[in-house]
């Protein structure tokens, strides 16, 4: 009997693993992407103008597959998403990124999990193992010192870290409160109504900042990090992330973000010339072993 309820675990948990893990290489290349928008467009237009984007995009998705409309708890609900995900962690990190590498912003994302783990608790009612904990707290440890040792901290804590930290919180609200809804809704129309839910507060923000912002020089490379924050941080990526949280658990996908830190140095690598140094690999086995470990603890 026991056998065959882990049976059953295993087939709704590994959907899960493989939407989550797509999940997470979307969202890996954000602050690379946000950065190379930041360099020629205003912080605030990138924030609110990338949500009024994918939020165009949505009412496009939402009309042509006949969605229908959300409950009012459940809108009180989205509110709660758009906040966190639409709003918060796009409008901090694009002010953190002005002035900071997205190497540096890596540091907040490795705080992402835990903090997933914590709001999947108090607003998804899930009860994570303590092994699950155990496993979770070494890959942050992991993950903290090896920004320690290559210096990817950046030396010190800066005001902009205050903005990164915010960005976590309101992050991580905004995934546990859109992996709970999309159990009821489905993983792309929790972030699709959650782009709606924000377009009134988006466009009015979007048409005041692209009247008095500041647009030093608008290249390629800044459209470019726009056009992906938008159509795939703030839109695609989200259909997937949902689907695996609502599938796999809240927590235990969560803790999938435990390697996004190394992806997201790759990327800046690759895209900004930002060099993390060598000791990203034996960081990412550890990462590695400890998500295994998360997903295998009840």
């Amino acid at each position: 009997m026991r056998e065959q309820s882990n049976v059953i675990e295993r087939n709704r948990i590994t959907p899960g693993l493989l939407l989550g893990s797509l999940g997470v290489l979307a969202f890996s290349f954000s602050l690379p992407a946000t950065r190379l928008a930041v360099a020629g467009l205003d912080p605030w237009f990138v924030a609110f103008g990338r949500a009024v984007v994918a939020g165009v995009l949505a009412v496009a998705y939402l009309r042509f597959t006949g969605a229908p409309r959300p409950s009012r708890s459940q809108f009180s609900r989205l509110a709660v998403v758009a906040f966190g995900v639409v709003v918060g962690f796009p409008l901090f990190t694009s002010l953190a990124l002005v002035t900071q590498t997205a190497s540096h912003g890596a540091v907040a994302v490795a705080l992402l999990p835990a903090a997933t783990a914590v709001f999947a608790v108090l607003r998804a009612g899930e009860r994570p193992s303590r092994t699950f904990w155990f496993a979770s707290g070494g890959g942050l440890v992991a993950v903290l010192a090896f920004f320690v040792v290559t210096g990817g901290a950046g030396g010190g804590f800066e005001p902009a870290d205050l903005l990164l930290l915010a960005a976590i919180v309101a992050c991580a609200l905004g995934y546990a409160e859109g992996g709970a809804l999309a159990r009821e809704l489905g993983g792309a129309r929790t972030i699709c109504w959650a782009l709606v839910v924000a377009l009134p507060v988006t466009i009015a923000v979007t048409a005041v900042v692209f009247t008095v912002g500041d647009f030093p020089d608008v290249g390629t490379s800044s459209l470019f990090g726009f056009g992906y924050v938008s159509a795939v941080s703030m839109f695609l990526g989200f259909f997937a992330w949902y689907a695996g949280l609502a599938r796999g658990g809240v927590a235990r996908i969560g803790q999938l973000q435990l390697a996004q830190p190394v992806l997201t140095l790759l990327w800046s690598a690759l895209f900004l010339n930002e060099n993390p140094g060598l000791p990203a690999v034996g960081a990412a086995v550890i990462v590695l072993i400890c998500v295994a470990l998360t997903q295998r603890a009840r």
